[in-house]
């Protein structure tokens, strides 16, 4: 997730990078340029009929599935926000967007409309308030955000990324549920926040032979009721996991979007959703007992 030339200082710098890349310091590295450029390829090439990304990120399933960690234990689904470099759009430019138009200004300038992302949304993340030493509830605080999401969907014996989907930011977590099943699971329920309860979304599951583990709302203007506060705490406990998922990647991973559009904010999550089962993989693999 850093710049390309952030990248190549640090392939000169480690030689145990080198190392891993096979290069010896007679030979040359790669620069920023042909960093960009590769994936700017890896954005435009299609593979098995799909995105290259997409079709990379298969095969690496399969490498998993055949190194005996298969998906069981049924699977949890969540998203994040990724963040992107916020647009000085004015409200005019703003409402053109809005309604799938190009400002007009930006039509007249192409350089200009080389720089603007139009695919990137502003949405509000609720911040969540710990009540006060006494109990008193506090107000939680909402906090706006600009970029692109990242859904994923985990299995619950390994933690692994099993499916994934790349959005802008303002795109509602429970609408892309369908995309996010993986009926290779062993195990047939689904964990996963409020935002994901609908009919829509019950009835897709009950059709598709998943059992629905997702949380239910509180009760609008009524105490949320004892069996249902408990039930939520159980379930609270498994989804929990996909959090690690998101942390790993935000924090020692760094993942942010610098580049323009969906298309290529795309690659760049998918890049990081592989790598993150990458380093999964060889941690369980040396967790596992000899």
């Amino acid at each position: 997730s850093l710049s390309d030339e952030r990248t190549e200082y640090l392939v000169k710098d480690r030689l145990s990078f080198m190392r891993f890349l096979g290069l010896t310091l007679a030979d040359r590295v790669p620069d920023a340029n042909s960093i960009w450029n590769f994936r700017e390829a890896l954005t435009r090439a299609r593979l098995d009929g799909v995105p290259t990304i997409e079709a990379l990120f298969r095969r690496f399933d399969g490498q998993l599935r055949a190194a005996g960690f298969i998906a069981m234990g049924g699977q949890i689904v969540d998203a994040t926000v990724v963040a992107a470099p916020k647009q000085r759009n004015t409200e005019d430019e703003k409402r053109a967007l809005r309604e799938g138009r190009i400002p007009e200004d930006w039509a007249k300038k192409p350089a200009k409309l080389r720089q603007k992302d139009r695919d990137a949304r502003w949405t509000v993340k609720q911040g969540k308030a710990k009540p006060g030493l006494d109990g008193t509830p506090r107000i939680a605080i909402a906090i706006p955000v600009y970029g692109y999401k990242n859904h994923v969907g985990i299995d619950r014996r390994y933690g692994l990324i099993r499916t994934w989907t790349a959005t802008d930011a303002a795109r509602h977590d429970g609408a892309e549920l369908p995309a996010l099943l993986d009926r290779a699971n062993t195990g047939s329920g689904v964990w996963a926040d409020t935002a994901y309860r609908s009919a829509k979304n019950e009835a897709h599951l009950a059709e598709a032979g998943f059992q629905s583990r997702i949380h239910r709302r509180k009760p609008k203007g009524k105490p949320m009721p004892k069996h249902v506060s408990r039930a939520n705490a159980v379930k609270s406990e498994v989804r929990a996991r996909v959090e690690h998922v998101f942390a790993r990647q935000k924090g020692p991973m760094g993942l942010v979007v610098r580049t323009i559009g969906l298309a290529r904010a795309t690659v760049k999550i998918g890049l990081a959703n592989l790598v993150y089962n990458m380093r999964r993989m060889v941690w369980l693999a040396g967790a596992a007992p000899a």
